[in-house]
């Protein structure tokens, strides 16, 4: 059974400054995302599905998904606010004033009709490495849809940071192999003047932590059986109870998966990259992957033009 590549492509792209997800940085028009999919393709992914928001159809389609789906098994389903709310609850979403999606759980529960396989989920602005997505195809083409056994790729933070700007990383506990647990910390930056210096920290509400650059990281590179959307739609009820008013509340995937340990409804093996991250984050961001890539193409480890058409 071949796994399926959920990407998670909805985002605003707010610190970017447009719709990073299907900007184009390769050599031929190519996006971030044309390289996702190669890399899952080649490395035995069946299928990829995408999540992207309704208002963003147009140019997805010509300026991605017409040509993936030329190569590639390929769908799209939109995440919009109203998605798996009731009427009532949408009220209540409609008097908050909240403009951003409901983040990343709710975004997988909007594509679980489209997925019957084993599956990963990667984010849209993130370079992930065709090693990680070998280690996770071949993991996840190697369990049932019933498997409560999941798993995640990590990669080591000080090979995840921007120059321009604080990320966010889900920093890992770790033991024997399997996750422990997953604390977000959505401002992760180097210190000195315009993000020059050598250390790292951590704000985390409002503490100031040192980081050793090495610890262990998600970057949302998961994979789960079918059988993960139990324990997501549990979650989402959860999270609709207590903070549909909230304008800023967000669902989000890794402490979803974090409840499947806490709940001891299965596990989450870790696999470790050395791969060195790059990504969207920020406008400056954009010439640092064109770069990386033109690293890449012109070393041979991907072809100067990506699909045949």
């Amino acid at each position: 059974m071949k796994p399926t590549l959920l990407v998670l492509a909805a985002g605003m792209g707010s610190r970017y400054g447009g719709v990073k997800q299907i900007d184009s940085v390769g050599k031929n028009g190519e996006c971030l995302l044309d390289y996702a999919a190669y890399d899952a393709k080649t490395a035995g992914f069946g299928k990829v599905v995408y999540i992207i928001r309704k208002d963003i159809e147009k140019d997805f389609r010509e300026r991605l998904f017409d040509r993936v789906a030329r190569n590639f098994d390929a769908e799209y389903v939109f995440q919009t606010p109203d998605a798996l709310l009731t009427p009532e609850e949408f009220s209540v979403f409609e008097k908050s004033g909240r403009k951003k999606p409901w983040g990343t759980i709710h975004a997988v529960l909007c594509a679980q009709k489209a997925i019957n396989t084993p599956f990963a989920v990667i984010n849209a602005d993130d370079y992930y490495g065709r090693s990680a997505f070998e280690t996770l195809g071949n993991y996840l083409s190697s369990i049932s849809s019933t498997c409560t056994e999941h798993a995640m790729v990590g990669y080591t933070l000080g090979k995840t940071m921007s120059r321009n700007g604080s990320v966010s990383r889900g920093v890992a506990r770790t033991k024997d192999g399997y996750l422990e647990s997953i604390e977000e910390n959505t401002k992760i930056y180097y210190t000195g003047e315009n993000f020059s210096g050598s250390e790292i920290e951590s704000d985390l509400n409002g503490k100031i932590i040192k980081m050793t650059g090495q610890e262990t990281v998600s970057m949302n590179l998961f994979g789960f059986s079918p059988e993960a959307f139990n324990r997501f739609n549990a979650y989402w009820e959860n999270f609709k109870k207590t903070s549909l008013s909230d304008p800023k509340a967000e669902a989000l995937l890794p402490v979803a998966a974090s409840e499947i340990i806490k709940n001891g409804e299965g596990k989450i093996k870790v696999f470790t990259s050395e791969e060195s991250w790059f990504g969207m984050t920020y406008p400056e961001d954009k010439q640092v992957v064109k770069d990386e890539l033109t690293k890449k193409i012109d070393s041979g480890y991907y072809p100067e033009k990506l699909w045949e058409n």
